[in-house]
């Protein structure tokens, strides 16, 4: 996409590069994300690690010997956030409008599958000895908390006792995994990820699958922007945001259908605060 010849430029070019493939090989191959980077990415990540999913649980590979952490966020906010994510994300470029996507995600017709389906399975298995429930509210609630938690559910004693002992262990996680941070750094490396050309896409050492899936996303011509739009991956993670899209009927639409799904189980009261 870049067709610099300044010296200078491509001596900055090149450290940005090294410091590139060393941050981003370890982020993409120590928690591999599995729908793109295949089989491949968990066979070749360091152990122990963490795998990222977005499938429902019966497409989910299972093992008694993995541990799962399943966190949901209430329909309305994740509705809104997906319809950004579809539409800010180069190979996904949704063109149509949010109530366009509403009627999508209300209906099912959506990566991944129905909302409520992708829920309720994973809620059936809430109780299981190797599955924790959380709602993104809670951790954001009170991050210090849900950081335990989870921790004490991976290892309580090679975990959680560490960061119970050692306070600037805990905030130290609470830093670099807050959603301040995250946004600086993911929305930084899925920026300089989606500015590389096919090329210089397949010399990194990112996982083979990655390598085909990013390098094959069609970008504009330099001569159809002004300059290259920036991928504003994480957008702005708070609760309530629903409130600034939804209409007053697709809340309502919305609200029955949550009520429907989910009558009966303890997911009526998980989001009475937020929804």
């Amino acid at each position: 996409m870049w067709n610099h010849v300044d010296p200078a430029y491509c001596h900055a070019h090149f450290q940005s590069r090294r410091a590139y493939d060393v941050g981003h090989r370890l982020l993409f191959s120590s928690a591999p994300f599995l729908e793109i980077t295949g089989a491949e990415g968990a066979e070749k990540m360091p152990r122990p690690g963490a795998i990222k999913v977005h499938f429902p649980f019966h497409l989910t590979p299972w093992s008694e010997k993995a541990k799962y952490l399943y966190v949901t966020r209430n329909p309305k906010d994740c509705c809104v956030s997906y319809y950004h994510h579809m539409k800010n994300l180069p190979g996904h470029g949704f063109k149509g409008t949010f109530d366009q996507f509403f009627e999508l995600f209300i209906s099912g017709k959506i990566d991944y599958g129905d909302y409520f389906d992708h829920l309720l399975g994973w809620y059936e298995h809430r109780n299981d000895p190797n599955v924790m429930f959380v709602t993104y509210e809670e951790m954001k609630e009170n991050p210090a908390a849900a950081v335990l938690k989870m921790a004490s559910f991976i290892d309580e004693e090679k975990y959680a006792k560490p960061l119970r002992e050692d306070p600037q262990k805990l905030n130290n996680v609470l830093q670099y995994s807050s959603f301040k941070h995250m946004k600086e750094v993911v929305n930084k490396a899925m920026d300089d990820l989606f500015k590389m050309t096919p090329e210089e896409i397949m010399k990194t050492n990112l996982p083979d699958q990655m390598k085909k899936t990013f390098s094959t996303v069609e970008k504009k011509k330099d001569s159809e922007v002004s300059s290259p739009p920036s991928v504003n991956f994480v957008r702005k993670g708070i609760v309530g945001d629903w409130k600034n899209h939804l209409s007053e009927d697709q809340s309502k639409r919305m609200d029955q259908k949550f009520a429907e799904r989910t009558k009966g189980t303890e997911i009526e009261n998980y989001w009475k605060e937020y929804m």
